[in-house]
Formats: structure tokens, sequence, C-alpha cells
């Protein structure tokens, strides 16, 4: 009984994957607001050594669902894949969003989440879900992308007349 009720909801979690498509994520992140989005990206990674991606997909790819995955594993997969974890002060940081389930991560490289309590990267992710539970997609992201980026001023601030190398791209991916 049990392993059928597993079953049902992996079913229901794989339609629910599957109903949003390309035009979901068009709706939740159009051109113009990804545009805006890595221009604040740029402004912010002149502030301090680290790097920022962003991540949007509509729903996880069916091998992450079959295998009953969470979001963060995926998440964790896209940090790897967009190497953000591959910068010189291993300060990168993913704001990832999953829009099937809601869902936010925050992936941190291990030179900034060894000086960040993890409870605060949690209150960044809840309060852009509380954001867009009120719609306010734009707001939510840059609110974020604002609390990420004090966070890294404050632990790997440039210094006078430094500039940022720009080891990743500052445009967010849509997947």
């Amino acid at each position: 009984m049990a392993q059928a009720r597993d079953w049902r909801r992996i079913l229901g979690r794989m339609l629910r994957h599957r109903w949003l498509d390309d035009s979901d994520l068009r709706k939740a992140a159009p051109p113009e607001l990804l545009e805006r989005l890595a221009r604040r990206v740029a402004a912010s990674e002149s502030r301090h050594s680290g790097e920022v991606r962003i991540y949007v997909e509509a729903g996880l790819p069916t091998s992450y669902l079959l295998r009953d995955a969470t979001p963060r594993e995926r998440a964790l997969a896209i940090f790897g894949k967009l190497r953000v974890w591959d910068t010189e002060q291993n300060n990168g940081v993913l704001i990832y969003l999953l829009l099937a389930e809601h869902a936010i991560e925050i992936v941190a490289d291990r030179g900034l989440s060894n000086r960040v309590d993890p409870g605060v990267w949690q209150q960044i992710a809840k309060r852009m879900g509380s954001a867009f539970h009120e719609g306010r997609f734009e707001d939510g992201l840059t609110q974020a992308l604002e609390e990420v980026s004090a966070l890294l001023a404050a632990h790997f601030p440039l210094a006078q007349g430094q500039s940022n190398p720009n080891e990743l791209p500052d445009h967010p991916v849509v997947g």
C-alpha cells in the first residue's frame, strides 16, 4: 500500500513538472527581466570579488523525478554544471528557482558558506518566496541578489581601485 502511494506521489510530481513549459518560463522570466537581472549581477560584482549566477527552470528533468531527487540536489548539480565553484576565492553563489515546486535554493561555495550561518541563506530564500507568492517575481530576485551581494561585499570586498575579473557570465540561465 505504501509503495502504491509512493508511485502515485511520484507520478503526480512528474505530471506537475511536465505541465509547465517554456511559456511558463517566459512568463516568469521574460527576456527584458533577464537583461535587467544581468545588469544587476554585473553591478553587484563591481562591489566584491564574488560571482553570482541565477538559474530558473520550469521542472526537473525526468531522470531527477524518477529517482525522487530534491530541488536541492538539482541546485547542487547546476552549481557544478555552471562552474560556480570554479572561482579563485571559492566565493561563487547560485540562486536557483524551480517553478514546478515553487522551490528556491541558494548554494554558496565554501569560501562564503564557511563564513555565513546557514540560517541566513534560509531567510533570504524565505523572503524571496514571500515576494514570489505575492506575484513580485522581479522584486524577490532583486532583493535576494542585493542580500547575497551585501554578504559578498562584507566578506570579499574589493580593495580601492581593484576590479572583479568577472570569472563567470552575468546573464541568468533559463533551463
